[in-house]
């Protein structure tokens, strides 16, 4: 394995073109096959006490975690330069280990782009749950906002399925958690990630020697790949669809992922321009991606069909998006194909994959042919469906996740036991 160790010896503005901020920033510049390695010097920014809007949460949470943290730390972020981020941080109860805690990265699913969309303020979401398995199995959970989401400018937009983005945010946010909880984390981690959470773990296990900690594996459920095929999938769907309420009901989440893919491909990208992805009007719709979380933008872009289908009787000559988009725009077109695509390359570590059969968002088809191709380069993927003729109903977009996550547990225990 070839490594490359880039010493900043010629100014202190080179240092902070190649390393982000000079201040506390990467003092080298270690590239170990191609991964910048994370040397920044006191990453965690502060800490505060976390509680959640929703009762339940903290109730769930209470009863699982020892101290539940808001951290902020820093991170190289999407254009190669030093940001901040924001992550969740719970340790459980009871004796810790002699080594301490192992930890467990949770990558979380869509949310939208804006700050306000992060997890850590809008809440969990039922997520918490899963996090108190964790705990009660006696792991630390880490659960990033991901970059651009709830970072202190406000200014950063959320680079939304950017896999290094992604990645960068779970290993810098692992190494800010480890140096902050000190002595009571030992040195190995594991990532599980459902939906763009799935996608974003496997980036993490693509990017994990930039932690420069023991990494075990990842489980990435639903995983989010293939983005070219799964907007190309949902209209061939729609099309065939006669009813136009179903049509709407497709077409509408269709338009919602392309806005935050066109919302985050502005944070390296700002001068693209969302009337270049969408007709006039839709496109002022789609911009309010940049303020509003995916839920509701969703409804905003579905009920603007509706109305026009109320009209007119017809979605014929709807303006949806602009003709060729995905090819014809060269940020989109090196998006879809190569930075949001994750087993790109051969990967050694464990990689547990769950997917359902009736998920509408994340078709089982796009997932088979990820798998496939990952085994095709050398990856090994213990991958885990409905298959079983004793499951029933099949699993969805949500229960894959859900019906699994006493499995996903065990999962993360093989390659990971407590010591």
């Amino acid at each position: 394995m070839k490594k490359h160790v880039l010493t900043v010896l010629i100014s202190s503005a080179f240092l902070l073109t190649a390393c982000g901020s000079g201040d506390g920033g990467d003092s080298t510049y270690v590239v170990d096959d191609g991964i910048p390695k994370n040397n920044i010097v006191n990453p965690v920014v502060k800490t505060q006490v976390y509680v959640d809007a929703n009762a339940n949460t903290n109730t769930v949470l209470d009863s699982a975690s020892a101290s539940r943290t808001l951290m902020t730390y820093k991170m190289l972020g999407v254009n190669g330069t030093e940001t901040q981020a924001t992550a969740l941080v719970f340790t459980p109860k009871g004796i810790k280990p002699a080594g301490g805690w192992p930890i467990v990265a949770w990558a979380h699913g869509t949310t939208g782009v804006a700050d306000a969309c992060a997890p850590s303020q809008q809440g969990l979401k039922g997520n918490e749950y899963f996090i108190a398995k964790l705990l009660a199995a006696g792991y630390a959970v880490v659960a990033p906002d991901y970059e651009g989401l709830g970072e202190p400018s406000g200014k950063e937009l959320h680079p939304f399925l950017n896999l290094k983005s992604e990645a960068y945010s779970i290993t810098d946010a692992v190494v800010a958690a480890s140096k902050n909880l000190g002595n009571t984390t030992e040195k190995r981690w594991a990532v599980v990630g459902h939906s763009q959470g799935g996608q974003a773990a496997l980036g993490a296990a693509q990017y994990a020697s930039r932690a420069q900690l023991t990494y075990k594996g990842t489980v990435a459920v639903a995983p989010a790949s293939y983005l070219s095929s799964i907007l190309n999938g949902g209209e061939q769907k729609a099309a065939l669809e006669a009813d136009l309420d179903t049509k709407i009901s497709i077409l509408a989440p269709l338009d919602t992922f392309t806005a935050l893919i066109t919302a985050g491909l502005r944070n390296p990208h700002p001068t693209l321009k969302y009337s270049e992805v969408f007709a006039s009007p839709t496109d002022l719709v789609a911009a309010e991606a940049e303020t509003i979380c995916y839920d509701v933008l969703g409804q905003k872009l579905g009920g603007a069909m509706m109305l026009y289908k109320t009209k007119y009787g017809t979605l014929d000559n709807y303006p949806r998006t602009q003709p060729n988009f995905m090819t014809a725009i060269p940020e989109v077109k090196k998006f879809l194909e190569n930075d949001s695509q994750p087993l790109l390359i051969k990967l050694n570590t464990p990689i547990f994959i769950y997917q359902g059969s009736n998920d509408d968002t994340v078709p089982k088809q796009v997932t088979d042919i990820l798998v496939q191709a990952a085994k095709a380069k050398g990856t090994n993927i213990n991958y885990v469906t409905d298959s079983d003729n004793s499951i029933d109903p099949k699993w969805n977009h949500g229960t894959v996740y859900t019906d699994n996550w006493d499995e996903i547990v065990l999962d993360v225990k093989s390659f990971m036991p407590i010591q």
